[in-house]
């Protein structure tokens, strides 16, 4: 039997003397394993797509359950991610939390879609405001929406300071719960992440506003990832090596 599939390599593993495991995620079948022979042999045709990052549709040999690499065509391997430090540690935060989220045999084909479309966007510009929207929306997939508009207690606008409910994964003034405390930035990097105003003037605007956007990147992808486990149990450790290379 033969089966033709879209997929992302998230993860690869040696497998004997020249053989590799993969770990992908496809649309149709969420995450799957897959047995790439012979690919750490020196000029081995399929070795581009025994690699992390590669999305490529993936042609298997399945025989008992398990999937055996027989034919690939590359759409694209994000090669630059290899080549600048930010950028790859960036791209294994995209793949660790596409690992942690998908199940084997589950329709995926959102998280697909927002994975690839964040790598291009990493490898092609800024991967802070990149992995803020990928983080927001691969949470939303798997039910856990982070609301940051009006006070879900009081119905007004946060401001200054404010709290983040974890439990609610919302934003709330700061004496409407006690959530943990959250930033003014934080919150406008998140609706600037989502689309939405990010606050007076339509944005990060004014003077030092560029100092202003990139800490409250940073500060959303502190409180992403703590929400990230606190929703799943699972830590995504390329991100807090993300951010020390950013700071």
């Amino acid at each position: 039997m033969e089966d033709k599939t879209d997929g992302l390599v998230l993860r690869t593993a040696d497998y004997g003397e020249n053989d590799k495991m993969l770990t992908l995620l496809t649309a149709a079948r969420g995450k799957i394993s897959a047995c790439a022979r012979g690919v750490k042999k020196a000029g081995a045709k399929l070795s581009f797509a025994a690699q992390p990052f590669c999305f490529a549709e993936y042609v298997f040999a399945v025989k008992g359950g398990r999937n055996t690499l027989t034919a690939a065509s590359l759409y694209d391997g994000f090669y630059s991610l290899r080549e600048d430090v930010e950028k790859f540690y960036a791209g294994a935060v995209v793949l660790e939390a596409c690992e942690k989220l998908a199940c084997e045999g589950e329709e995926s084909s959102e998280l697909l879609v927002s994975a690839v479309r964040a790598l291009g966007e990493i490898a092609e510009g800024d991967a802070e405001r990149a992995l803020v929207k990928f983080l927001l929306s691969a949470l939303d997939g798997a039910g856990y929406c982070v609301r940051a508009a009006e006070c879900p207690v009081c119905g007004e606008m946060p401001a200054g300071r404010m709290r983040f409910d974890f439990a609610a994964g919302a934003f709330t003034c700061y004496g409407c719960s006690d959530g943990a405390p959250a930033s003014e930035t934080t919150y406008r990097a998140v609706r600037e992440a989502q689309g939405k105003d990010a606050g007076e003037g339509g944005g990060f605007g004014g003077e030092g506003s560029g100092a202003d956007i990139g800490d409250g990147r940073r500060r959303a992808l502190r409180l992403l990832k703590a929400y990230f486990s606190d929703k799943t149990e699972c830590d995504l450790a390329a991100l807090d090596t993300f951010l020390e290379l950013g700071a």
